[in-house]
Parts: structure tokens; C-alpha cells; sequence
């Protein structure tokens, strides 16, 4: 096959020579560690939401005040279910007096304060009664204490001022409950007070005279004694359904979370109930199923609102950033998580009050406190690098719908946190590591597609208008990702469209990289064709890492056949672009070229150059594949790079016998031009290459 060029003619000394671009447009920043990155982010923040029923309950409430009814508790001593340490709760509560359970609301605190009570209590005929925090602002709340009973209290996140003693909002946690013990005491009476994670949690526990830490039961027990309880008297079929339909898979599907608490437990055992008993249809129970990790943000989000001051709200604030931060980086190191969360808490504490420059605190109050507060754990992890991977301490939710239920409620619920959130994201977009700019791009397209006006105007522009060449990839990447959004793609294509012809670089640029993606223009045709016409201001660099993206995509067939057509095209640009892409193609490694589509036929290979990859997993690219690589043996302006393109990919094949397997299949095709041997010069090209081995 002969170019326009003149095949085995000589070089015009006037052609410039076609030289391939080395790495990624920008600096490596959109290649190493990016896949694994994208693929997770990906998976931990698409995921079907469908409908569901969020608002079908109001959130929780401050306890009750007054004597709980001897009918409760004796409902709670068929349903309650012991918690681990409960031995040694009960011990102390009736050695000292006084217990203070730390733990995360909706665990079941409540219950196990009431149990405890009602047994050391009621044993000596005692009450049990709950109090309202006003018993902690001095001695003359010691009135309200009975001798013999048991009281349970929940301290506030914040002390309200008491308007005889303003001082006591300032009082430590631990000497607030050393006055407590001391009233309760003077009566023999009992109480037990729950004290929410958090920084007064912390000071108790390390204080060690009043609290323990509280760990709740295992769920599965706590709603079989929900379901025996509400449908024990009835027909014993319709238990034995309940319990089945609790284990379906799309019922743990929907409801997203690994352990539910008590308290969700028990909210499932009554949605379970009312579906065997014919009251609930399917489709409504898991419209039920899946309010419940978006619930729990909106719980998370409206105490980190209390109190709203600094510096008293720190705290509330570093939890609130660490669950979004989570959301983001969820499934990655502990580290990125951590640090990313601290920048985050940077921003919320200087929206709150643009005076106060927070600080960070040294030393962790209590090793695993932060993840426990998030309903994270952490374990073994691995970061990829590109080339290597190396293990790293992770971190995760305890449920896959958590991530994308503190995201959106965090964007769509509070307006306020966009302006940090925005700020906190283009942050991150500069960070060289793909382990963090990919997360933050991934989540700026999310957002944007949930409310484009705001995302285009605070993430999109800003990132594409600095000389920070991360943070146009950053920008690319978040444009393809809203794009999937089937209402918002046409305004992405649009917009695009705009850059691609006008005169700014860093617009072209950028549009270049998003239509890499395959999904702004709708197709990967209509991205491909977009980048032919990019190139006529590009010179190739950009938008051939663009088609050499999208020949690592879904549909490389599509692209090779789009690139063997611009060989015939009369337009020099769009010749070019296939050859580069081509011969990029040879000495580009796989892994390099993610995107964000899942391609798991290539995963097996890449560690190998994109076309080897391609000829190992989709055999019938070879012809289109041998054409282009002829004509770029063959073209003058490409011949010298395509040999030495060429003599790298055969080295590189011939220490691995797999890739070399596959290179042997495919030279002789590269050789033979349909059933015309190839012309002469390309042919002493080819030999040139194999004895230059």
C-alpha cells in the first residue's frame, strides 16, 4: 500500500518528520495508577439509587422525660438481646453508681441503659425513669432523684446555658458526671448516660472512671427478636416468611448497609412484618430498604450543624468532613482519606467563620475512633501505581450505599457546603497522584450532573482556566462523567463543541481529553470524529492520546475502522492523527489508557503495549490494525518513527513468550498487503526491524 507520501520514495527534505509524542499530554498526570482509581470510584458511586420511601419516618428525637412504663420494660426484656461487655457494664454501674455508654446513636444504647437498670433497680423495687439534661446544671436537680432508682440521661453534644450557672457550658464532660455520680450517690440511686462519639466520648474513655466504649449486638439476632415479637402470635408461615425475605438478595441490595444498628434493625422488622402479613408489596419494601443509608447522612449531616459556632464546633466538623471525604475516597488509603479530610475541615471551619484558623489536633484521641464515627473500618488495601502496586491500610464503608446517600445529601441538602465542597474538590484536582485527582474528578462530574448550572460555573470553569495541566485533565474527566447523566450530556456536547472551535488552548485542550472518553459526544464515533476535527489546531499530541483512549475503550473495532478511513482522507491532520495514534498505540502499556467504561477483556493484559493488548483480545482487529502500521512503514513523514516504534514493541515481545506468541501470529500479516505482498521498500523497512533485534 502506497501514501500520498510516495511509499519507498525518498523524504522530501520540506515533509517534517512524524515524530510520536511521549507520554500523556500532561506530564504523565492521566496514566499511572489511574485505572484501578477510576474503576473504583466508579463502583462506589454508581450504583442504582431507585426509588425510596426517605421520608417515610422522622428522624430521631431526644429521649422522652419521665417513668418508663413498667409495659415497655417488660416488652424489652423478651426483645432485648445482650451486648457484648454487658457483664462488665452491669458491674460497674452497680459498683459505682454511674455508667456512661459511649457509642454511635442508633446502636442500641438506650436499650442496654434501660436493661441495665431495670435489673439492678428493679431487684431492690426500684423505678426506672428517664431525664432530660437539665440534671447536669447543678445540685439543685438532685431533687428529681428518687432513692433506690434508676434514671437514664443523654448528654448533649452541646451544654445549653443554664441561666443560674453560664459556667456549667464549659464544664468538662468528666466533671459534669463526677457532680452526677455524686447526687446520684447521696440517694442509692443508679443512672446511666449515653454520651454520642465524638470529642466528650473521647475524654471520658481516656478519663476511664465513668465510661465504657459500647459495641453493639449483632444485628441478625436483634431482628429475629423484632420479628418473633411482632409476628410470634400469628401464623407461624408468616415468620418463617419475614425471616426469609430478609436474606434475599435484593433486599440486602437495596438496603446497601453491611451490619444494620438496633435501631435499623428493628425499622426493618416492622417493613419485614408488613410485607408478610400482605401490607407492603415488594416493590415498596425496597423503596423502604433503600431510605436507610440515605437517612443515616441526613442524621450525620444535621448534627454536624450543632452547634454552629467555633471553636465549639470543630469537632462536629471534623466528623462531618471525614464521612464526606469517605464518600469520595471510599475503598482507598487511610492516609488520602485522612488528609484529604483535614483539608475539607479547613474549609467548612473558615466558611463558618472566615476569623477562626483551625488547627489540627496532634495525636488521635483514641486509635480507630475517627472510622468508627464514619461507620468505616479500616484493613488491607492496595494502591496501584501503574507499573507496581504496593499494600496500604484502607478504609471503607460499612455499606456500598453509603457513599453516594453522604454525597448527595451533602450537595443537595445543604447548599452552604457547595462553596467548601467546590473549593475542597479543585484542590484535589491539582494533586499529582492519580489516587487522589481521579476520586475528586470522578465526584466533580457526579455532582455536576445532579446541578449542572452550579457544577459548571464552581468545579468545571475554574479547573479548565489554570496552568495546572492536572486540573484540565481533572476538568475532562469530570465533563465525561456528568455526561453519562442522559439530561445533561447534550449541554456537555455543546459546550465541547464550543471549545473545539474557538480560540482558547486550554478549552481545545480539554475538549480533546474529554471526548478521549467515548461519552460526551454520545458515541465513540461522534468522539472520534469531534477529535479529527480538534487536530487541525492540535498537531496531533492531545487528540491522538484522545483516540488512543478510546481504541483502549469499548469499541476498538469502531475506532480502528474510523482511523484506517482517515488514512484515504485528503486532509493532512486527520492522516496524521491515525498514524500517531497507531504508533502510539504500539509503545503505549495498557494500563495507562483507562477510561471510564469497564474493559475486562484487555485487564489480562495490561502490562503489555495497547496493541498487543488488542491482537491477544479481540483477533479480528488484526487486519485494520496490520493496515494502519503498513502505512506508517510505508508514508515517509512516519517511516523512521514506525521503525523504531517497531524494533521497541518486537524487543519488548521477545522477553515475555505470551506477547512474543501473539507478535509472531500477527508480523506475517503485517508483511502481506490482502493477497499482494507488501511493496518493496516497506518490506526492506520490516527486515530492516527484524535484524535490528
Amino acid at each position: 500500500m502506497s501514501g500520498p507520501e510516495g511509499g519507498d520514495v525518498p523524504a522530501d527534505p520540506g515533509l517534517r518528520r512524524l515524530d510520536i509524542p511521549k507520554g500523556s499530554p500532561l506530564d504523565g498526570a492521566g496514566e499511572a495508577g489511574g485505572a484501578r482509581t477510576a474503576r473504583e470510584a466508579r463502583a462506589h458511586l454508581h450504583i442504582a439509587v431507585g426509588p425510596a420511601r426517605i421520608c417515610a419516618e422522622p428522624l430521631p428525637r431526644p429521649l422522652p422525660e419521665g417513668p418508663v412504663p413498667r409495659e415497655e420494660l417488660e416488652r424489652l426484656r423478651g426483645i432485648y438481646r445482650t451486648v457484648p461487655g454487658y457483664a462488665g457494664m452491669r458491674e460497674h454501674l452497680r459498683r459505682t453508681g454511674l455508667l456512661a455508654l459511649c457509642g454511635e446513636h442508633g446502636t442500641g444504647r438506650a436499650w442496654t441503659g434501660l436493661a441495665l437498670l431495670a435489673e439492678l433497680a428493679g431487684a431492690t423495687g426500684g423505678g426506672v425513669c428517664r431525664l432530660g439534661p437539665g440534671i447536669l446544671h447543678g445540685t439543685a436537680g438532685g431533687e428529681k432523684i428518687e432513692r433506690g432508682h434508676g434514671y437514664l440521661l443523654e448528654l448533649p453534644a452541646e451544654h445549653p446555658e443554664h441561666p443560674e450557672h453560664p459556667e456549667y457550658a464549659e464544664t468538662p464532660p468528666d466533671h459534669l458526671l463526677d457532680r452526677l455520680r455524686a447526687h446520684v450517690a447521696e440517694r442509692e440511686a443508679l443512672c446511666v448516660v449515653l454520651v454520642a462519639a465524638g470529642s466528650a466520648a473521647d475524654r471520658l474513655l481516656r478519663d476511664r472512671r465513668h465510661a465504657m466504649s459500647y459495641e453493639p449486638p449483632a444485628a441478625t439476632g436483634v431482628l429475629d427478636r423484632h420479628l418473633t415479637e411482632l409476628l410470634g402470635d400469628g401464623p407461624a408461615e408468616l415468620l418463617d416468611l419475614a425471616r426469609a425475605t430478609a436474606v434475599r438478595p435484593e433486599v440486602a441490595e437495596a438496603l446497601g448497609l453491611d451490619e444494620p444498628r438496633p435501631g435499623e434493625a428493628a425499622r426493618l422488622a416492622r417493613h419485614l412484618a408488613a410485607h408478610a402479613e400482605g401490607r407492603l408489596s415488594d416493590e415498596r419494601l425496597l423503596e423502604h430498604c433503600r431510605s436507610f443509608a440515605p437517612r443515616q447522612a441526613r442524621e450525620w449531616l444535621a448534627e454536624s450543624g450543632r452547634p454552629d459556632t467555633l471553636p465549639a464546633a470543630l469537632p462536629a466538623l471534623r466528623a462531618a468532613a471525614l464521612r464526606i471525604a469517605l464518600a469520595v475516597f471510599n475503598g482507598s488509603a487511610y492516609s488520602l482519606t485522612a488528609e484529604a479530610a483535614e483539608l475539607l475541615t479547613w474549609e467548612l471551619a473558615v466558611t463558618l467563620d472566615p476569623q477562626y484558623a483551625p488547627g489540627r489536633p496532634v495525636f488521635a484521641a483514641r486509635p480507630g475512633a475517627g472510622p468508627a464515627t464514619a461507620r468505616a473500618v479500616c484493613g488491607d488495601g492496595v494502591e496501584d501505581l501503574g507499573d507496581a502496586s504496593v499494600p496500604v491500610r484502607a478504609v471503607w464503608f460499612q455499606g456500598r450505599r453509603l457513599a453516594p446517600a453522604v454525597l448527595y445529601e451533602a450537595w443537595d441538602g445543604h447548599h452552604n457546603l457547595r462553596g467548601p465542597m467546590a473549593r475542597w474538590l479543585r484542590a484535589l484536582c491539582d494533586d499529582p497522584r492519580p489516587q487522589v485527582w481521579v476520586r475528586a474528578a470522578v465526584a466533580a462530574g457526579v455532582l455536576c450532573a445532579r446541578d449542572y448550572l452550579y457544577g459548571y460555573v464552581e468545579l468545571l470553569l475554574p479547573l479548565v482556566r489554570t496552568d495546572s495541566p492536572v486540573q484540565r485533565m481533572a476538568a475532562a474527566t469530570a465533563l465525561a462523567e456528568a455526561s453519562r447523566a442522559a439530561d445533561v450530556r447534550p449541554a456537555v456536547d455543546g459546550l465541547l463543541r464550543d471549545w473545539a472551535r474557538g480560540d482558547d488552548e486550554g478549552e481545545r485542550e480539554t475538549a480533546a481529553l474529554a471526548h478521549g472518553y467515548g461519552l460526551a459526544a454520545g458515541s465513540v464515533p461522534a468522539s472520534l470524529e469531534e477529535l479529527g476535527r480538534i487536530a487541525c489546531a492540535d498537531g496531533g499530541r492531545t487528540t491522538s492520546y484522545s483516540a488512543l483512549r478510546l481504541l483502549a475503550g469499548t469499541e476498538p473495532e469502531t475506532v480502528l475502522a474510523g482511523l484506517t478511513h482517515w488514512l484515504r482522507d485528503t486532509r493532512r491532520p486527520r492522516r496524521d492523527l491515525a498514524l500517531l495514534t497507531v504508533l502510539r498505540a504500539v509503545t503505549t502499556r495498557t494500563s495507562h489508557l483507562w477510561g471510564l467504561r469497564e474493559v475486562p477483556e484487555l485487564e489480562p493484559y495490561a502490562a503489555w503495549p495497547l496493541a498487543t493488548a488488542l491482537l491477544a483480545a479481540h483477533p479480528g482487529c488484526a487486519a485494520r490494525l496490520a493496515e494502519l502500521l503498513r502505512a506508517a512503514l510505508t508514508w515517509a513523514r512516519s517511516a523512521g518513527a514506525a521503525e523504531d516504534a517497531l524494533v521497541g514493541w518486537i524487543r519488548r515481545a521477545a522477553r515475555d513468550e505470551r506477547q512474543l506468541a501473539v507478535l509472531s501470529g500477527f508480523l506475517p500479516r503485517l508483511a502481506q498487503d490482502g493477497d499482494e505482498p507488501l511493496d518493496a521498500g516497506a518490506a526492506i523497512r520490516i527486515r530492516e526491524v527484524l535484524e535490528a533485534l
